[in-house]
């Protein structure tokens, strides 16, 4: 048959004539390959994405963020959450004091309320907050200024709106100077936050309302004690030290005992990393699973057709192989037919993933990120699977003797 590259020509030419005069057929048996391949891309850019803007947003937690939480009990062997409030205004003044990892305290007292400008009304949370607050959420004010420490002492009635908030009550961006009123109680404006977008859990971060904590408690609340606790270590590397600290001293302020569990806990950005990360991967562990069914569906759609194609043509098997064709000659052919297919599959599977990962970016507003590296190694997938699945069909027909496959009817 001459030079390798002429006899690679040949047997290339013959397989793509195979397939062309079953079009149908291999049209359908690629289909498989093509599902297959879309569903990896789509995974990996689902995956990669949601990874990629559960970290953006754990990011705008704050920086080296640690959160306490009070009413924290033991009850059948499981930590959970009693809601009793175990936090004082002291017990944060004391870890802003006494533990050196601790950059910043902001105690926290939350509630919910309707926010009035004269007819309009909007139902938002109202975030009693420390001085701190900003460099603890890493959070700055596009316009006005934060509330100062003689703000939070005497009560004041004073508030910074976040642009959800803003943008609602004051649409012509004229929101400084302004009295809003909360529970009949008037607040003046002094800032306006910049947007956060929305959080882990997907909340609009931005549709809130901040107050000195010592207002909210008072006047809104008629709270004693803190919601729970908010810090920020001095750097990543002393968030360890900055949580141990924490434990210590509130264990020694609320009189704990050694052996006895703490009535409160502390939560740490790399915690609530790890939670995204584990719901993350489960996303990915599924579609990841269903990707790899349907190439699996795919790969045993290329055996069937190749085993059905090798029985169609026994004649011709037959005769080549009579005529001189080597036995890997007749594997070489079947091998080629069963990758074209599956290259055909991957080709119109990237398309199809890709075009189908932008489409859900755009409509469902999933995160998505595609990289080539991705888009390859799910295209080097399909041609794999055409040349694993294709292979028993092809050595069954380089096997066949020229007297038998002659003689088939």
């Amino acid at each position: 048959m001459g030079s390798p590259g002429i006899r690679v020509a040949v047997l290339l030419g013959v397989a793509l004539e195979a397939i062309r005069r079953n079009r149908m057929r291999s049209a359908l048996t690629a289909l498989g390959i093509v599902i297959g391949v879309a569903c990896v891309i789509a995974m990996i850019g689902i995956g990669t994405g949601s990874k990629a803007y559960i970290q953006s947003q754990i990011s705008s937690l704050g920086t080296n963020f640690l959160v306490v939480y009070p009413g924290v009990a033991t009850q059948g062997g499981a930590r959970l959450f009693t809601g009793q409030p175990t936090l004082t205004e002291d017990d944060a003044a004391a870890v802003r004091d006494e533990c050196p990892s601790v950059a910043y305290v902001s105690p926290m007292s939350r509630t919910a309320s309707q926010v009035a400008l004269g007819d309009q009304n909007w139902g938002t949370s109202i975030q009693g907050v420390g001085v701190d607050y900003p460099c603890v959420r890493a959070w700055n004010v596009e316009q006005g200024a934060f509330f100062e420490q003689a703000d939070v002492r005497s009560a004041a009635k004073v508030c910074l709106l976040g642009a959800t908030v803003a943008g609602a009550l004051f649409p012509d961006g004229r929101a400084l100077g302004q009295t809003v009123r909360i529970r009949n109680i008037p607040f003046r404006v002094i800032g306006v936050l910049e947007s956060k977008g929305g959080s882990v859990g997907g909340q609009d971060q931005d549709d809130t309302v901040l107050a000195p904590y010592t207002t909210v408690m008072r006047l809104l609340k008629g709270a004693t004690k803190i919601d729970f606790l908010l810090a920020s270590a001095v750097s990543p590397d002393a968030v360890g030290r900055a949580q141990d600290e924490i434990e210590a001293l509130l264990r020694q302020r609320h009189r704990i005992r050694p052996g006895q569990d703490s009535d409160f806990a502390i939560r740490s950005q790399q915690e609530i990393a790890s939670t995204g990360e584990q719901t993350s991967g489960t996303l990915s562990l599924l579609l990841g699973s269903l990707a790899a069914i349907s190439l699996l569906v795919g790969g045993i759609g290329i055996v069937n057709i190749m085993l059905v194609s090798v029985t169609e043509r026994m004649h011709e098997i037959g005769l080549r192989l009579a005529i001189g064709a080597r036995r890997r000659d007749i594997l070489a052919q079947f091998l080629l037919e069963a990758s074209t297919l599956s290259l055909a599959g991957g080709i119109a599977g990237v398309v199809l993933g890709v075009a189908a990962s932008r489409f859900l970016a755009w409509r469902a507003g999933w995160p998505i990120s595609l990289s080539v590296g991705g888009v390859a190694v799910a295209f080097a997938f399909s041609v794999a699977v055409g040349i694993v699945f294709g292979f028993y069909p092809a050595w069954k027909a380089s096997r066949l003797h020229p007297i038998d496959a002659l003689r088939y009817e």
